[in-house]
């Protein structure tokens, strides 16, 4: 029972990681109607910040806290002015042009990538936890840590549900989703409406790298594999769909938990291509339809 309760907590963990990372994804495809490879790099980019800029504050004088809130600041900052310039020199030229887009996002990947690699170099570099100790659940020990990513993905989960869903921007969004021209006629800024939602994905990646930052060894190229793992989620769940980013988000982070227990972490990945294909085989649109 114990073992259970650790690989569900573990899943959990994991999938709530790929939910905030796919959300992002999602609300970009059905904003614009185009995949966006460089997401990871919004990913990457603040979790390196945080990683240099950490110690960095903390030598000079800033508290704990204090220098890890700048810190995470500063990168969520650093990728969301990073996001503006693609979006304004890149994607906007490509909006609803999937195979434009495609190439775009993958010459910025091998760009930002090589500029990351110059500037940070290669070698990884770890984060302490923003939070030390652990908590008991029912006889298992989970880190303040991993609690504090598992919150992280609830509140803003729910948050993008309440924009969307009440606010007149998240209207607009969910329009433009469905009929970007009927949207326009009916008066509203497409334009505007696609930039929004492109900065809302962009911080969505960006948080995403920075709760992983103290979990995970932080290098350049860390964004890579979350990047695949996301947009299996995404395609799993059905492309524009916020209900099937997150049950594809918990599917993999519960394959990766229990196919890494009790086989190793390759099989858990081919797992997930296996079980992904035949889910696919049966709905294409993905478990929830294509949003």
């Amino acid at each position: 029972m114990q073992t259970l309760t650790q690989l569900i907590l573990t899943g959990l963990q994991i999938g709530a990681l790929y939910v905030i990372f796919s959300l992002g994804l999602n609300l970009i495809f059905g904003v614009m109607k185009i995949v966006n490879f460089a997401h990871g790099q919004f990913f990457t980019l603040t979790a390196l910040l945080i990683a240099v800029l950490y110690p960095y504050f903390a030598g000079h004088g800033f508290s704990h806290v204090m220098a890890f809130c700048l810190a995470i600041s500063a990168g969520i900052l650093a990728s969301l002015v990073l996001g503006y310039l693609l979006y304004q020199f890149g994607f906007r030229f490509f909006q609803r042009d999937l195979a434009g887009s495609f190439i775009l996002s993958v010459g910025f990947v091998l760009f930002i990538e090589g500029l990351l690699l110059h500037y940070f170099g290669g070698a990884v570099k770890s984060v302490p936890y923003f939070v030390e100790g652990s908590v008991s659940i029912l006889n298992v020990n989970v880190t303040y840590q991993r609690l504090i990513l598992i919150f992280v993905a609830l509140v803003f989960t729910a948050l993008l549900y309440w924009v969307l869903g009440h606010t007149k921007t998240g209207k607009a969004m969910r329009a433009v989703s469905i009929d970007h021209e009927a949207a326009m006629i009916q008066g509203i800024p497409y334009k505007k409406i696609a930039l929004t939602g492109f900065l809302i994905a962009t911080f969505l990646g960006a948080l995403a790298g920075a709760v992983m930052a103290p979990l995970a060894m932080v290098s350049p190229t860390v964004g890579a594999d979350y990047l695949v793992k996301g947009f299996i989620a995404v395609i799993l769940g059905g492309l524009g769909s916020v209900p099937g980013a997150i049950i594809g988000s918990l599917f993999i982070g519960f394959i990766e938990s229990f196919g890494g227990f009790y086989f190793d972490p390759s099989f858990a990945n081919i797992a997930i291509f296996v079980l992904v294909m035949i889910a696919l085989m049966v709905r294409p649109n993905g478990l929830m339809g294509n949003g």
